[in-house]
């Protein structure tokens, strides 16, 4: 069969798009194709197509565009530092062995359940089976993605506190979830003084009439990202009556499980009842300075845990499987080596050194409960009337143009959290920036040295 015969077909196929052949040699054809404008039957899902740029875009956007250079990255929340070197020995060693460069189990490598069986059955105050109350996922967010595929169908309702993880949004989303917000409010003497994030509540009130028949699963974080705040156990025990009554799921983002500043108390062991309605996340990435490892897990009871599993086979099948053999043994070890305390220890010390910096402004900010971010209040902080900020910054609010307005003048990159609330609520958090704190102690103080530049954008009362 010559080329001819080959292409013809191919032609035949195409023709609705318009075509151009330019011939360079008897043996030599180029076909260029000029694309019509969209129709209905290319255009993408709703889901995904959305034009307003995100923070990240926008925010690296502004890095780009600014003459401080280089930006110091106090907005994503990525380790500015490996992990230790007994989980990077783990990872290096797991590579020399043939089964963990093949296909894991599409729940987890058995080492890797069993040791998460191990390191959190103490907590749970009973035994965990690795085999059915367990699954390991591609990352904490996969499993999050598995949990809202499993369960929701279109129409189904997802209540959301806000602030939000934003892939929480897509991941409902996508199997057609609704999505229900309840927001969350800082307390309003936080634009005068620095006040714990615990002050930061939910209207049990709202968030009874946001629940319908139709709720199916409500999503809970703690400790919390943004907020830094760790949800009390009274707290944690009106949401679960509530998802009792209702028999609503809970899903409960716990990623920064291993770094609290005050007792931490993980919904699913308030009561039987209330741990067989719940299907608890964990991360590894966080747990262990590896956000790119992408190894997360949930722990649940067998009934919702199975459906999860099913869900994250015909996702991706298994996970990367070196990595699971290092989580593994990273847990194996992690008591041994200190590691867990010296993770709260490290990390306190690192808030304390770079707050500050808020203190010496006389900025205030939530001081954190848990995780690596911490919120503090611009409110003070005038930025001159007439400031160029570009078109897609304009609009948006001014958390925003406090963001844009730090990276180009003083080169430091904090998160506009309003991008964590929906529009109509985004007026919440609008004096407020988001600042990671996991980053080494030297970009810290430089950090905390071009913050010092914001003097003479104080206001004074």
């Amino acid at each position: 069969m010559n080329s001819s015969s080959l292409i013809a077909p191919l032609i035949r196929r195409a023709t609705f798009f318009p075509l151009l052949t330019t011939t360079t040699s008897p043996l030599k054809r180029q076909f260029h194709y000029t694309y019509p404008a969209m129709t209905e039957k290319l255009k993408p899902a709703a889901r995904v197509s959305g034009n307003r740029q995100d923070v990240w875009s926008i925010i690296n956007s502004a890095a780009a565009a600014s003459p401080i250079q280089p930006i110091i990255n106090m907005g994503q929340g990525f380790f500015g530092y490996n992990p230790p070197k007994f989980i990077l020995d783990a990872a290096k060693n797991s590579l020399d062995r043939v089964e963990c460069n093949q296909y894991s189990p599409t729940k987890g490598r058995p080492r890797l359940l069993k040791a998460l069986a191990s390191a959190y059955s103490p907590h749970w105050g009973r035994p965990l089976n690795p085999e059915t109350e367990i699954t390991v996922t591609t990352g904490a967010n996969e499993g999050m993605l598995s949990a809202f595929m499993a369960f929701i169908e279109p129409g189904d309702e997802v209540i959301v506190f806000e602030p939000f993880f934003d892939q929480y949004i897509s991941n409902i989303q996508m199997p057609g979830g609704k999505i229900v917000y309840v927001p969350m409010h800082p307390p309003e003497e936080g634009k005068n003084k620095t006040l714990s994030a615990g002050e930061w509540k939910i209207d049990f009130d709202q968030l009874r009439k946001a629940i319908t028949p139709r709720t199916k699963m409500l999503v809970l974080n703690t400790p919390h990202n943004p907020v830094g705040k760790v949800y009390s156990k009274e707290e944690l025990q009106k949401i679960a009556e509530l998802c009792l009554e209702h028999k609503i799921i809970i899903l409960s983002d716990e990623v920064y499980d291993r770094l609290y500043y005050v007792p931490f108390t993980r919904i699913a062991t308030l009561s039987p009842e209330v741990e067989k309605i719940t299907l608890t996340v964990g991360s590894a990435g966080k747990n262990f300075y590896a956000t790119g490892w992408r190894v997360g897990w949930l722990i649940g009871p067998p009934e919702l845990i199975q459906y999860v599993s099913a869900a994250h086979t015909r996702i991706c099948y298994s996970s990367v499987s070196p990595l699971q053999e290092a989580c593994a043994i990273g847990f194996e070890q992690a008591d041994q080596e200190n590691f867990w305390q010296e993770t709260i220890n490290d990390m306190a010390a690192k808030m304390s050194k770079f707050n500050a910096i808020w203190d010496e402004l006389g900025i205030p900010y939530s001081q954190p409960e848990g995780g690596y971010f911490v919120m503090a209040n611009f409110n003070k902080v005038e930025m001159p009337k007439d400031y160029p900020f570009p078109e897609h910054v304009k609009n948006r609010a001014r958390d925003f143009k406090l963001a844009w307005f730090l990276i180009q003048e003083l080169g430091v990159a904090a998160i506009p959290p309003s991008e964590f609330y929906t529009d109509e609520n985004a007026y919440i958090v609008e004096d407020y920036l988001r600042f990671a704190v996991c980053k080494p102690d030297e970009v810290l103080e430089d950090a905390k040295e071009r913050l010092r530049g914001l003097k003479k954008y104080l206001r004074e009362d």
